[in-house]
């Protein structure tokens, strides 16, 4: 029985032959697809971090450089997301994540056998837009596989694959690079990619598909305008002013004519339509808080455990993996728990454990020793796991039948773009301040205690 307020209940759509789900053997199968294809996503995009100073080396390119390495996957897959999201609809949520491994495993052999930095940033491109075609879907094929009332277990899920991709990631790209030369972290893809190419195929249920004709020019905005406006704004914290303030105001002059044009679109794009909904919206604002928070913390915690703790490289990664088991843990346990209770109590909670679990860690002398580090990274990792299934199960049952691949797409580019302001805060407290070790601590603790905030206040907000 479930204890959701008639509130929450009363925002929820669904119809209940188009979200009947799938049973028994058919629904293992399905999920497995769903989730080997989200472990390539994540897992690749982990592992090609550790690998970035011997790229560097090995390809004679500075590490400022070679850092688009890591960038170019990261834009190109925030600026395809919902141009993919819209075509998933069109042609089959099944069918576009099968496309998107097939581009993922054919980018991973250009990326092994790229021969200068530039191909490799273009390889690495092209490997986020094939990433961008998984995760655009992969939540609107979870609405499909899972029925209503169990949807919150196959986020949850799908959020623990997330947690085990990114605690796997830097540890498997270890140990590769510890036998092999770094194009293996690239090769390994490809026996994972036809696992999933296979399965996809074999297990992906058939959804109902849209008959809106694709909209090719919202597309090229929507892509012009991601593109554009995240260059600018890392020109603008590395203190590019000139360059970074004119990518920038070419980037708001792209969102400007898409959201005029996207107006009188019957299913757009960018979706303005679900965005009116305030459920939707104060859920995708949740979300992104959460993220930016989750940022503040990852980028900027190597640095301040190396300069202000004064650990090792071995030590600092041992000490960072507490947040990503704690993620994982939790997003387990939270898996009975996301159908039952209201996204505005359990996501408030995780987010309020998670601004706790930075204010611990801001609080921290300097001379803490690793375990006083690593279980309040934990506390703070778990905090977040308990944030995420509840919150994007509200993203996704807030969406009428019918966009389920727009609200999807929404929730991936709330998760990407709060990433990517979060890395971009911390380059402007590393370019502004001498020492912003533990400032960045600070400004995660207040993002994310914002967000609790928020989140705990949405079912007055929503009304």
């Amino acid at each position: 029985m479930t204890t959701t307020t008639e509130d929450e209940q009363q925002h929820e759509e669904y119809d209940s032959k188009r979200h009947a789900g799938l049973y028994g053997a058919q629904r293992i199968k399905a999920m497995s697809a769903v989730l080997l294809a989200l472990l390539l996503s994540v897992l690749d995009y982990a592992i090609a971090n550790v690998a970035l100073p011997l790229i560097a080396v090995d390809l004679h390119a500075s590490s400022s450089r070679a850092i688009w390495v890591v960038n170019a996957y990261q834009l190109a897959n925030l600026s395809c997301l919902l141009p993919l999201a819209s075509l998933g609809a069109r042609v089959g949520f099944g069918r576009l994540s099968q496309f998107g491994i097939f581009l993922f495993l054919i980018a991973s052999v250009a990326c092994a056998l790229s021969q200068n930095l530039l191909e490799l940033t273009l390889a690495r491109a092209l490997q986020g837009v094939g990433g961008a075609c998984i995760m655009s879907v992969n939540i609107a094929l979870v609405r499909f596989i899972y029925p209503h009332n169990e949807l919150g277990r196959g986020i949850a899920l799908n959020g623990l694959f997330v947690g085990i991709g990114v605690a796997l990631g830097p540890t498997l790209g270890s140990l590769i690079l510890s036998v092999a030369t770094w194009p293996w972290i690239f090769w390994i893809n490809l026996p994972l990619a036809l696992a999933a190419l296979a399965l996809a195929h074999a297990a992906l249920p058939q959804t109902p598909r849209s008959d809106i004709p694709t909209d090719v020019v919202g597309s090229l905005l929507t892509v012009a305008s991601f593109a554009l406006t995240g260059v600018g704004l890392d020109g603008l914290m590395h203190a590019d002013f000139v360059s970074g303030a004119a990518v920038t105001a070419a980037g708001v002059l792209c969102w400007a004519m898409l959201l005029h044009y996207q107006r009188e679109r019957l299913e757009p794009i960018v979706p303005v339509d679900l965005l009116a909904r305030r459920p939707f919206l104060l859920a995708c604002l949740v979300g992104f808080l959460g993220f930016v928070a989750s940022n503040l913390y990852i980028v900027a915690m190597p640095f301040t455990l190396a300069t202000a703790f004064h650990r090792g490289a071995g030590t600092i990664g041992l000490l960072i993996a507490p947040w990503a088991v704690g993620v994982a843990t939790m997003s387990f346990v939270v898996s009975r728990l996301a159908d039952r209770f209201p996204a505005s109590v359990l996501s408030s909670i995780g987010l309020f454990i998670t601004a706790s679990g930075f204010c611990l860690l801001w609080f921290l002398p300097t001379d803490a020793g690793n375990w006083d580090i690593a279980w309040r990274t934990l506390f703070a990792g778990c905090g977040f796991g308990l944030f995420q299934p509840p919150n994007n199960r509200a993203i996704m049952v807030t969406a009428p039948p019918g966009r389920e691949g727009g609200a999807s797409g929404m929730l991936s580019v709330a998760r990407l773009a709060g990433q990517t302001t979060g890395a971009l805060l911390v380059a402007a407290l590393f370019t502004i301040f001498p020492h912003p070790a533990f400032i960045c601590l600070g400004a995660a603790m207040t993002v994310a205690l914002t967000g609790s905030i928020l989140s705990l206040g949405r079912k007055y907000l929503a009304a």
